[in-house]
């Protein structure tokens, strides 16, 4: 299974502020970007590069550089608190959206948007959202981004369920999962335990409950 945990101690610390019931959407959205910034760093590691030549002021070396473009593609709504933090680390990025909603009765996601760059199968795609819950979502999400060309894909998450990791695993093995927790199970709601409670609604103050959800 593609799918690797990263624990270093400033994601687990800045995850730790996420999941407080306390801390309020200003506060959340930066913490978020915080994550999301190392999360890139971890993402971005094994990148493919080509030596090229640079002319420095003394002479012309041989240097490193990407081979491939890459394209962040957050889902909306709570996939665009990430965005920020990739976006700092790869400005040249192209950026896509997704928008994809679960029905709260059967689980099921359905896309209401899909604003994609062309020539997605000529780079590297980062799909961004803060919870892999059902998994539902993430395939669906995937399924479109294959059926636009991409052939490389990363899901970046904050938190994953063991039932989310699992079934985007069974439905796109070759897609490589990152994420900074891997949380205990879903509850009957299709929500993560312990988790965090609504990514979306927590970054835009949108229906916040007044204890953890």
């Amino acid at each position: 299974m593609n799918f690797t945990l990263l624990e270093h101690p400033l994601l687990q610390d800045r995850l730790s502020r996420l999941r407080d019931h306390r801390t309020p959407p200003v506060q959340f959205v930066e913490h978020l970007h915080q994550i999301s910034l190392l999360l890139a760093m971890e993402a971005t590691r094994s990148l493919p590069t080509q030596t090229v030549e640079v002319e420095t002021p003394l002479e012309i070396t041989s240097c490193k550089q990407l081979s491939r473009s890459l394209v962040l593609i957050p889902i909306l709504r709570a996939g665009l608190g990430m965005l920020s933090g990739f976006h700092a680390l790869v400005p040249e990025a192209r950026v896509g959206h997704l928008g994809i909603i679960r029905d709260e009765e059967t689980l099921e996601a359905h896309v209401y948007l899909e604003k994609l760059p062309n020539h997605l199968d000529q780079g590297i795609v980062f799909v961004l959202d803060p919870m892999l819950a059902t998994g539902h979502s993430s395939a669906t999400a995937v399924a479109r981004l294959k059926n636009a060309g991409a052939k490389k894909i990363y899901f970046i998450c904050c938190l994953a369920a063991p039932e989310g990791v699992e079934y985007l695993a069974k439905m796109h093995p070759d897609v490589k999962i990152l994420s900074a927790s891997l949380d205990r199970q879903l509850d009957p709601r299709g929500y993560i335990l312990p988790g965090l409670g609504d990514a979306g609604d927590r970054q835009f103050g949108t229906n916040i409950h007044s204890g953890p959800v």
